[in-house]
């Protein structure tokens, strides 16, 4: 299982997340990876977690004032990139150019998307991995592999009706051991997971529970 924090714009400290993400997967031997704000990215990659830009915009080097470079966050540290996240949706051929983009600077991608249809027609584009999260589930304290165990289900069989080869991440709500047990046994690869572990006041004791159903 992948495990992806991703911190948004939340005021935790980036460093005591990727320093605690860093230490739970060297334990564990359980792949954790930190997406920090694109200012953060260099500080955070020093510490030597995986780490993940929360988006890239589709451009190239040129007149682009207040994108997000692919290569630059690549240079910066990140080997990955998020696509399309619920709070910063793109339409459909700039989630292409997005891709692209990351293709061409060589980071590992995931499209996040609502529901099964909309992961088969993001499968569709080639990304490393894509991650269903219904929005009304994101950042509350219910799992949508608790609670609507089917679009998980539903989002496993999309993607693999389009490219078998394409992991699938669970996301929304993700928080506990149980949360992660229960993807697992849906068919996702892994969560994508953001306040239980940035919000906590204990970051390491966070993820030490997230991850301790695959020890």
């Amino acid at each position: 299982m992948f495990v992806l924090v991703n911190l948004k714009a939340y005021p935790s400290d980036p460093l005591e997340v990727a320093t605690a993400a860093r230490d739970v997967a060297e334990e564990s031997d359980v792949r954790i990876a930190v997406a920090p704000q694109v200012a953060d990215i260099g500080r955070v990659a020093e510490t030597g977690v995986e780490t993940w830009a929360q988006h890239v915009s589709p451009v190239e080097h040129g007149s682009h004032t207040g994108s997000t470079l692919a290569e630059a966050v690549a240079d910066a540290g990140a080997v990955g990139t998020l696509v399309n996240h619920s709070e910063r949706r793109l339409r459909l051929a700039d989630i292409d150019g997005a891709l692209d983009a990351a293709d061409r600077a060589g980071l590992e991608t995931i499209v996040c998307a609502n529901n099964p249809d909309q992961i088969g027609a993001a499968a569709a584009l080639g990304p490393d991995g894509v991650a269903v999260e219904p929005p009304a589930l994101i950042g509350g304290d219910v799992s949508v592999s608790q609670a609507d165990p089917e679009i998980v289900e539903g989002a496993v069989e999309a993607a693999a009706a389009v490219d078998d080869a394409v992991d699938v991440l669970c996301g929304a709500g993700i928080s506990s051991g149980e949360d992660l047990a229960a993807a697992g046994d849906l068919g996702a690869t892994g969560v994508l997971l953001a306040s239980g572990v940035a919000k906590a006041d204990e970051p390491e004791e966070a993820l030490v529970d997230l991850v301790e159903p695959l020890a």
